[in-house]
């Protein structure tokens, strides 16, 4: 069954890729109106959407677990769909403080769960959905040869980060079985772009390369990650949102797998050509202590979500080339 979004409300829609969708949703669905609830944490900023022109577009402060306000914005905009993107997403800081998650990942999306079954049974003879954005890492490790991780692998969480939101994704699903909640799913591969957080891998070493700084690796740097252009990311949701099926989860990856050293090698080669210096950049790479539970490898199998049409459309260096700048820019704006 199709859905066609009118009023959507989006989740740390200030975060990295939540503000990607906004922009995206503002360029291929100007009539909807896009309602941006966001706790404006260390990883949010209502700067990645200082260009953004919608005469639609409302952002309110405030945060997921806020039952009352969820419950005030669900009936005030008559949303017609979710899609919710707010989360805690770093690795290291799960493994300081992993409670922020729990909170966060599981308790906030129960209280948007809660809080849309009650609010759609308002609207149940019209089109509704509730779509969760989960990641790659609640499938754990694969081996180096393993086959590409597809939507019924099992789960295998490895760090609190990834634990919490394994734990969020069943939530979603029982509401989907427990109250035929109109709901849809999607794992993503690691994601990179304009507006992400500086202490994700991709701008460490960018902003180490222009700060002529050490780039740091954990380990040996041989640990691979498939990589994901945020814009063909936000297009995939789209997609699932209008096209997917009821109660099913979908991969959105680019069979783009690289380990961080091969990757640290590329980047520093493209800073060489885009900002030339009396040294190689590769130069700055150092070596240091391997995050604890460090997953091996991830890679997820995406042929479910091409039978919908979708495919990635940016080139890995396009879109490398397109975040160096983007973060060439914000330094000489600093």
């Amino acid at each position: 069954m199709t859905h066609t979004p009118s009023h959507i409300l989006i989740t740390g829609g200030a975060g990295f890729i939540g503000a990607n969708f906004i922009h995206h949703l503002a360029t291929q669905r100007p009539h909807c109106r896009l309602i941006n609830l966001d706790a404006l944490t260390y990883a949010g900023s209502q700067a990645h959407l200082n260009t953004l022109i919608h005469p639609n577009y409302h952002f309110v402060k405030g945060n997921i677990t806020d039952r009352s306000l969820v419950d005030t914005l669900l009936k005030q905009f008559d949303i017609d769909t979710i899609v919710h993107f707010a989360a805690e997403s770093h690795v290291d800081r799960s493994i300081e403080y992993p409670q922020d998650f729990i909170q966060t990942n599981l308790v906030g999306t129960f209280t948007l769960l809660e809080a849309a079954r009650q609010h759609f049974l308002t609207r149940s003879q019209r089109s509704n959905r509730f779509h969760h954005i989960s990641t790659d890492e609640v499938f754990g490790s694969l081996t180096e040869e393993a086959a590409l991780t597809t939507e019924e692998d099992p789960y295998r969480p490895n760090s609190p980060y990834s634990a919490s939101k394994a734990g969020s994704d069943h939530l979603v699903r029982a509401y989907y079985h427990t109250y035929q909640l109109p709901c849809t799913l999607t794992y993503c591969s690691n994601n990179y772009g304009p507006f992400q957080h500086q202490e994700k891998f991709i701008p460490t070493i960018i902003r180490a390369c222009l700060a002529k700084q050490p780039i740091p690796i954990y380990g040996e740097g041989k640990n691979k990650r498939d990589w994901l252009y945020v814009r063909d990311h936000c297009s995939g949701i789209l997609s699932i949102l209008e096209k997917g099926q009821l109660g099913e989860s979908y991969n959105i990856g680019s069979n783009n797998e690289w380990s961080n050293l091969e990757l640290v090698k590329h980047i520093c080669s493209l800073m060489d050509n885009m900002t030339p210096q009396s040294f190689l950049h590769q130069t700055l790479i150092t070596f240091v202590t391997d995050r604890l539970g460090h997953d091996w490898r991830y890679g997820l199998n995406t042929e479910k979500i091409q039978t919908l049409g979708w495919k990635p459309q940016v080139s890995f260096d396009d879109g490398l080339e397109r975040t160096i700048r983007y973060f060439m820019q914000l330094q000489n704006s600093q």
